[in-house]
């Protein structure tokens, strides 16, 4: 539920022409009350004459500072029209503006103070003929019609104010949901460039890395060596287009990106890390009488491809064990297993291992999980470290 603004947020600043535009309103109103008795003032109660031309000044003056307290200048400038017909005008605009702030109590307090003061005057003023019944009829229709007026206007400037402000935050809302989409989108973009190209970047470093430590191998196998690095390259640098194409929006060019990974194709990620001399115990126990949905295939692929490489940059030469287990009720359980690095078994690990890590990868790995409605855990187990993950099947 909204609350309703305040007076000071829907009053329009005032410039010069709007004072001007008031006051000849007022001038007009004051001229056309008070003309009607001023000849006779003039001739038979100057006295009265020069009291209303002095207080009718005096309520012009004082209507200008209506907006720092509405209800007691009113109130006052409405007291002095009861003895002044100058002061008619400065009283039905302080009125107004009274009306305009929406408080019923101080609409009714203000219009009755008018009514009486209009009673009064037109009670004191030398009238050549003035019916009672008649004139008490036209100060109640014109006061209730001046208050009337400042409702209409109240509720207008507050209508404006609930459409500028909705606008406002609307625009503003639009600002925090773009800025939050961008914020998504570049995660999810570093996530996809991290699991695509990290895996393909470490077989090229740790092979170039096998190389430059061995120095007992013959042209022929150098030259295996140095193939097997450039068509990793070669694959690395195609997934790589993959990514950057669907960035492309604006290219009019069909995408050419390949399909997204699914769990069909993990055994075909296992055998490309046995082909480079990774051990790997794969052990595939998931429900083959359902298809494992698609997404969840991509993050289980992906959990899988990011456990063989953290393996073959921090740990290389030892076995990972992979296992997968689950069904549609259960969901998915991965379950990564691998030795510790023994520094002090292999002093030339620190030599050998090559591809630098960020400490991203698990992290965009629990990223992804958590999005797909599962859970990453990563922990030691004496001298492994094992890497778990569950999903749910339909992620």
């Amino acid at each position: 539920m909204e609350t309703r603004p305040t007076a000071a947020e829907t009053q329009p600043a005032l410039r010069w022409m709007d004072h001007a535009w008031r006051d000849a309103l007022c001038v007009a109103f004051s001229a056309a009350v008070w003309l009607t008795v001023a000849d006779i003032e003039w001739r038979e109660h100057r006295a009265l004459f020069f009291v209303e031309v002095v207080l009718g000044a005096a309520a012009f003056v004082l209507v200008h500072f209506r907006r720092r307290a509405p209800v007691p200048i009113a109130l006052v400038i409405a007291a002095m029209s009861a003895v002044s017909g100058v002061a008619a005008g400065p009283a039905t605009l302080a009125a107004v503006s009274v009306a305009t702030r929406r408080d019923l109590r101080q609409v009714l307090l203000v219009g009755a103070a008018n009514f009486a003061a209009a009673q009064t005057w037109t009670t004191i003023a030398p009238f050549a003929d003035n019916d009672e019944v008649i004139t008490t009829v036209v100060n109640f229709v014109v006061n209730a019609g001046m208050m009337g007026w400042g409702l209409y206007i109240g509720t207008r400037r507050e209508i404006m104010w609930t459409l500028r402000t909705r606008a406002e935050r609307a625009e503003t809302e639009q600002d925090l949901r773009l800025g939050q989409a961008r914020s998504t989108e570049r995660a999810r973009i570093a996530r996809e460039m991290h699991d695509v190209l990290a895996h393909r970047i470490t077989q090229v470093s740790m092979q170039a890395g096998a190389l430059a430590f061995r120095d007992d191998l013959d042209s022929q196998r150098l030259r295996e060596g140095l193939g097997q690095i450039q068509s990793q390259a070669n694959d690395a640098l195609h997934e790589l287009r993959d990514v950057l194409g669907v960035l492309r929006e604006d290219d009019p060019g069909p995408l050419t990106a390949r399909p997204q990974p699914t769990y069909a194709d993990i055994p075909a990620l296992v055998a490309e890390a046995r082909d480079l001399g990774l051990e790997v115990d794969w052990s595939d126990l998931v429900d083959a009488t359902t298809p494992v949905p698609p997404a969840t295939g991509r993050t289980v692929y992906r959990i899988v491809q990011e456990g063989i490489t953290n393996v073959r940059k921090h740990a290389p030469g030892s076995e990972v064990a992979i296992s997968s287990t689950g069904d549609p009720r259960s969901g998915i359980t991965v379950v990564l297993a691998n030795p510790l690095a023994d520094p002090v078994a292999d002093p030339a690990h620190t030599r050998r291992a090559g591809a630098p890590g960020a400490g991203l990868g698990l992290v965009g790995l629990r990223e992804r999980t958590e999005l797909r409605g599962g859970r990453l855990d990563q922990r030691t187990e004496g001298a492994t470290f094992v890497l778990e993950a569950w999903l749910p099947w339909t992620a």
